[in-house]
């Protein structure tokens, strides 16, 4: 009894000193401290997916090991082929193509997109020679064009050159990036901000830098295509609320919590997801309610400001300008350089902790070469302008109640944006048209959608195809006026849910209160006269 004792000691003392050498061996290799890192956090969030990971190991293992030769060596089993079958096999062959043929109606669609020769602007000259009012582009201040920011622009481009030839986190961050993240967190009320090179790639990276697998994310149903790539790659566990409901989003808030509980999980990070102004249709956020509900149910909350910063507010910083809500109350503010200032590129503002932490995780931000400088000293210059000029804002806002003056009171138009929305969408009002029932069936909004799917429980149905086709007539005669307008375009079949084809208006203060007047009644005019022909 003794001697097995004495045997069993040994054997487990021979194993301790085997797998402290083993460890001590283990953390001697470079990164080795990340793999275990993520192999406790993976079986924290998740012990089946260990014991999984584990089988697939022992699996590549076996495979590694197993011998490739022990097939029959001596091709009896094969066909054989001559020399002329094969040619006569490969003349045969017919490879699949690499991507559909465009339809017609797709070709159409390519051929009628206007080309502008020289700058752009409020009022830019097409190939075809006419001179148009600009509403299509996304120039709400008018900096677009701005002599001031041309002259910094060129000094710029004399001092630094063209491009930064380099991502920011290895010799791509110029003394130009350091100040316009320093302004934009000082224009914001922020603590910090960093800089993104390409505005759709911001929030994309923004919600994977944060959000891992195990986390839970609230989402509005109705974001834009960028969110919902973010919310792919971060493989969270997402709940959707019905678009820009508070009712929806508090119901789900505590589905959420009893669902916590009545698993008995444990505490994960959780976040609201939504926009400032919708992309999609221009609705805009109660970001009061918002804050509210996140303190209320202890969520972090990040919005995207890539329409609303720049459009609304007295000097453009958008909703928290807007509603008075101080910025340090939105965990992650998210907004486009691209859109509110006339440059390119995105940031996300926010706390010392949420930008330094994007420095090391966000894939944009890491793998992407940093904006070039004359392009980040123009976004400079921009602020300065906004924060010393507020009456741009109150004249883009002047244009934005003109032409909603008009537009709102157009029997076949409806209008879902906001009315300080300067992204205005016009949409086809169905009772005008002699269209089929199934067409024209009326949604319930008082049931509430399950929020484990992205389908709202009555989707609203629409016939995608007539009313881009007429939207499209629409473009094409206000553009024989004189007036730039576009649809609204969409990635069919690649966005989770379809959203109702419109025409998008980008307001600028460039234009006169005349000038918007006027392209607002040649709108008008356009709707009136195609659809008109349906009625």
């Amino acid at each position: 009894m003794n001697s097995s004792s004495q045997s069993l000691e040994l054997l487990f003392d021979f194993l301790s000193r085997s797998y402290t050498t083993i460890e001590t061996n283990f953390y001697r290799i470079p990164g080795s401290a990340v793999v275990a890192r993520y192999v406790k956090s993976s079986h924290q969030n998740d012990p089946g997916r260990t014991l999984l990971e584990i089988i697939l190991v022992l699996f590549a293992i076996r495979t590694l090991l197993q011998s490739r030769t022990r097939g029959d060596q001596s091709g009896k089993h094969f066909i054989q082929f001559d020399e002329k079958e094969i040619d006569e096999l490969v003349d045969e062959w017919t490879p699949e193509p690499l991507a559909q043929e465009l339809t017609p109606e797709e070709q159409a669609d390519l051929a009628s997109v206007p080309v502008i020769v020289g700058p752009t602007g409020p009022k830019p000259k097409l190939s075809s020679g006419k001179t148009v009012i600009n509403l299509a582009s996304y120039n709400f201040t008018g900096l677009v064009g701005n002599e001031d920011i041309k002259a910094a622009a060129v000094d710029t481009l004399r001092k630094y050159g063209l491009g930064s030839c380099g991502p920011p986190g290895f010799y791509g961050t110029q003394d130009v990036h350091i100040q316009l993240e320093q302004d934009i967190a000082d224009f914001l009320g922020t603590e910090a901000a960093i800089l993104y090179s390409q505005a759709f790639s911001t929030i994309s990276s923004v919600i994977p830098a944060f959000c891992k697998r195990g986390d839970v994310i609230v989402a509005d149903r109705g974001v834009n295509f960028a969110i919902q790539k973010g919310l792919q790659i971060s493989r969270c566990t997402v709940r959707w609320y019905d678009h820009n409901d508070m009712e929806s989003l508090e119901h789900v808030l505590e589905s959420v919590e009893k669902e916590r509980r009545k698993r008995k999980a444990p505490l994960t990070r959780r976040f609201i997801v939504t926009e400032g102004i919708f992309d999609h249709d221009g609705a805009m956020s109660d970001l009061p309610k918002l804050v509210e509900l996140k303190k209320k149910y202890k969520y972090r909350l990040i919005l995207d400001e890539s329409v609303s910063f720049g459009s609304v507010g007295r000097t453009g910083r958008g909703l928290t300008e807007l509603y008075n809500v101080p910025a340090s109350e939105v965990d992650m503010l998210v907004g486009s350089v691209a859109n509110g200032l006339s440059s390119c590129g995105g940031f996300c503002a926010g706390s010392h902790i949420v930008v330094n932490h994007q420095r090391i995780n966000g894939t944009s931000f890491v793998f992407s070469a940093a904006m070039p400088a004359l392009l980040t000293v123009a976004a400079s210059e921009g602020i300065n302008i906004l924060r010393n000029t507020p009456s741009i804002l109150s004249t883009l806002q002047e244009n934005v109640r003109a032409v909603r003056a008009i537009l709102d009171r157009v029997d076949c138009i409806h209008i879902p944006s906001h009315p300080a929305s300067a992204v205005i969408h016009l949409q086809i009002r169905w009772n005008t048209l002699q269209l089929p029932a199934s067409n024209t069936t009326p949604s319930s909004p008082s049931k509430l959608s399950n929020p484990l799917s992205v389908k709202p429980r009555d989707p609203p149905q629409f016939n995608v195809e007539l009313e881009e086709r007429l939207l499209q007539d629409v473009v094409e005669e206000a553009l024989a006026q004189g007036v730039l307008v576009t649809r609204a375009k969409r990635l069919r079949g690649q966005e989770l849910i379809d959203v109702r084809p419109s025409i998008r208006l980008a307001i600028t203060a460039a234009l006169s209160r005349k000038d918007c007047e006027k392209a607002a009644n040649v709108v008008k005019a356009a709707f009136v006269k195609v659809i008109g022909k349906r009625r």
